[in-house]
């Protein structure tokens, strides 16, 4: 499962240095864009055809991950 993790990279000299899938210019940003916006994985695979279905889930599970942290209330 963490294998996953590894379809996510970050280069400093593409997209702003946010994470996108497996080196492409495809940002983690717009697969959740998609996701939040009603479209299915199916979807998603039609609409982007250079994404794999674990593409989206790596997407899903960096997302994840970045959250999972306590919030503070003040």
């Amino acid at each position: 499962m963490s294998d996953l993790l590894g379809r996510i990279t970050v280069n400093p000299k593409q997209c702003g240095d946010r994470p996108c899938i497996r080196g492409m210019r495809i940002r983690v940003s717009d697969v959740l864009d998609l996701f939040a916006a009603g479209l299915s994985a199916e979807q998603i695979l039609e609409e982007m055809p250079d994404l794999e279905a674990d593409d989206l889930n790596a997407a899903l599970m960096y997302a994840s991950r970045k959250l999972n942290h306590p919030v503070l209330v003040a």
